[in-house]
């Protein structure tokens, strides 16, 4: 299963990372690529995490989680 997020804030290769590594860490995601040109994460899960808390994570990191997508 994937989801996508659309992200405003994310400027560069740092950000990126931050994002990619904390939405990994989540219970149930197995994996998460973010583009920059797109603002967008994609996210694999192995069974269903709630879109809130998914866009929490962003937000802890000071990005604003537009919606998902």
């Amino acid at each position: 299963m994937e989801k996508k997020m659309l992200i405003e804030g994310m400027m560069c290769n740092h950000c990126k990372a931050a994002v990619e590594k904390n939405l990994a860490k989540v219970p149930g995601v197995t994996a998460c690529t973010v583009d920059l040109a797109a603002k967008t994460a994609t996210i694999t899960l192995e069974n269903d995490v709630a879109d809130s808390v998914l866009m929490d994570v962003v937000r802890k990191l000071d990005f604003k989680p537009v919606k998902m997508l």
